[in-house]
């Protein structure tokens, strides 16, 4: 079964045809600002595109209510078009994207894939919070975890990698990129991770804060005259890399200015990567242990010097890199020594595979 996959976020959209065996037919990737846009794109690339059998997106929250891929209808875009409220950034250019695609090719059959499905079976202690039960059960607030198709993705090309069934594993699978989450995935399964009930939890990202204290946000909203969605601005777009370094939100150019001398810089690559690491452990205590770290997304594929220098905090978990095989991504690879456990290795972010292979699941 030939399949499209779509991944629409805030200002891009990627498109990807591939085929039974996952080889890419075609694909695209174009910023497209505004919905009048999204449409020349998307007909654009049909227009071109080999034809394919079914259409899968990327739909980053998928709440309490999908606990699994779902054919698209019109109930189903009724629930992800409430969910936005959650994550208004991601779920409502994703539905852009699904109107536009039905009304180009209404005969061919949708499949939505939830960021939040792979982690929504974690472990009760793992996903709740400690608030009161009335709003838990009121507002269905727990820790949902997202990057779930390209955690599965790299914990199932992990144990491709190590010659092993991922069933067999205990792996900390690092998404890095734009937005960064962690996951412990035990034995084929995420029993806990980074994010929680929005994007917003966890690691230091490249403009989002991470975890900070909620007791912060009620003290600058009261003494600055802060209303929520000033907070929300500033913690989603104007935090991270940016807010601390002052100058970017792109690692990339963050270690540009730390081999400059930028003072600013160099602490917020220090708090990032002190970051990871603590997490990293915390996602190993969930699991009583680590078989492998897996890196994988943006700054986790592109840079050796990120991973040297998570992993140089690590010795204690076992984490040793073997020098000579760090390099960028070129292929996925093992960057420890091979038969030493935990192993370290790179993995390629391809969500789009994952989403074929939930596709043909699905409808087969």
């Amino acid at each position: 079964m030939r399949v499209l996959t779509v991944n629409a976020g805030s200002s891009s959209l990627k498109l990807t045809v591939l085929d039974d065996d996952d080889a890419v037919l075609s694909n695209q990737e174009v910023d497209i600002g505004d919905a009048k846009n999204l449409d020349k794109a998307l007909t654009t690339f049909l227009k071109a595109s080999p034809p394919f059998d079914a259409v899968g997106h990327r739909v980053v929250h998928g709440g309490a209510v999908f606990r699994e891929p779902m054919v698209l209808n019109n109930d189903v875009d009724d629930a992800i078009k409430k969910l936005s409220d959650l994550d208004p950034l991601h779920n409502a250019p994703s539905l852009a994207a699904i109107h536009a695609l039905q009304s180009l090719r209404p005969d061919v059959t949708q499949v939505a894939c939830f960021d939040t499905s792979f982690h929504i079976n974690m472990p009760i202690k793992a996903s709740t919070y400690a608030i009161p039960q009335s709003w838990s059960k009121k507002w269905d607030i727990r820790r949902y975890g997202f990057h779930g198709l390209s955690h599965e993705w790299a914990s199932y090309r992990a144990g491709a990698l190590l010659g092993q069934p991922r069933e067999e594993l205990r792996l900390v699978t690092a998404h890095l990129g734009s937005g960064a989450s962690l996951a412990a995935v035990a034995y084929g399964r995420s029993v806990d991770t980074t994010m929680g009930f929005t994007p917003m939890e966890g690691l230091v990202m490249s403009t989002r804060s991470g975890s900070i204290d909620p007791g912060l946000i009620l003290w600058v909203q009261r003494h600055g005259g802060l209303s929520a969605d000033d907070v929300e601005t500033a913690l989603e777009r104007e935090s991270g890399l940016l807010g601390l370094s002052g100058e970017t939100g792109d690692l990339r150019k963050v270690i540009a200015l730390v081999d400059a001398g930028d003072e600013r810089a160099q602490l917020a690559y220090d708090v990032y990567v002190y970051r990871i690491q603590t997490n990293v452990a915390a996602m190993c205590a969930a699991m009583n242990g680590l078989d492998a770290l897996v890196f994988t997304g943006g700054a986790g594929e592109a840079s050796p010097r990120l991973r040297h220098d998570v992993c140089a905090g690590l010795g204690f978990l076992g984490v040793r890199l073997h020098p000579s095989l760090s390099k960028a991504l070129e292929e996925d690879h093992l960057e420890s020594a091979p038969n030493v456990q935990p192993a370290v290795l790179v993995v390629k972010a391809r969500e789009d595979i994952e989403i074929a292979h939930h596709v043909r699941d699905l409808l087969s």
